[in-house]
């Protein structure tokens, strides 16, 4: 597999928030604006890329019946670095996002790339690899949000272009699900054409 194909594959192909359908509690969850989803999709994508580069550096010194678990602590490492450099750097970011960056740890994303991809290939290969579907789903994120955004509150990176608010239905739980949807069925019409 070429290195290009590694790195794009994460976008479109394999892409975990419109292909796979994988990591929606913080897609749906974070999602109330484009910078929103843009700050969780590379927080997602720092320990990505840095749990699947340790994990192919030790995969052989790992055995079998504790693989897993030491996987988990691996990824729990790099999400409380993330952790604490947003409260340290961005604390009013963090305080938007606040539960959905510990949970980074059990997102299925980051596990699946270390099983299926890490721990199977070369440091420099899991490293393009955590960098393609991280920034994915960081494009996957912000475009979510950046709609929801658009449509909710008349706004685009808290940039105001309409006057009055937009359709509250958008901000809330239940826009996330309509525009997800929305975009999953455009994404796929678009493979078919």
């Amino acid at each position: 597999m070429s290195k290009l194909s590694i790195f794009s594959k994460g976008f479109f192909k394999e892409n975990a928030v419109f292909t796979l359908l994988l990591g929606l509690c913080p897609t749906l969850g974070t999602t109330t604006s484009a910078i929103n989803g843009l700050a969780m999709g590379l927080a997602t994508t720092f320990v990505l890329v840095m749990s699947n580069i340790v994990v192919s550096l030790v995969k052989n010194l790992i055995p079998d019946k504790v693989r897993i678990p030491s996987f988990i602590v691996i990824i729990a490492t790099f999400v409380t670095l993330v952790e604490l450099l947003m409260q340290a750097f961005v604390p009013d970011l963090f305080e938007v996002l606040g539960l959905f960056i510990p949970l980074i740890v059990v997102n299925c994303i980051i596990l699946g790339r270390a099983e299926a991809f890490a721990s199977k290939n070369t440091v420099g290969d899991s490293a393009l690899d955590g960098l393609g579907m991280g920034l994915g789903f960081a494009m996957a994120l912000t475009i979510l949000g950046g709609v929801r955004e658009i449509l909710g509150s008349g706004s685009l990176f808290g940039i105001h272009y309409m006057q009055g608010d937009g359709m509250l239905v958008f901000v809330l739980s239940p826009g996330a699900f309509l525009v997800l949807g929305y975009l999953i069925a455009f994404i796929n019409r678009l493979k078919k054409a």
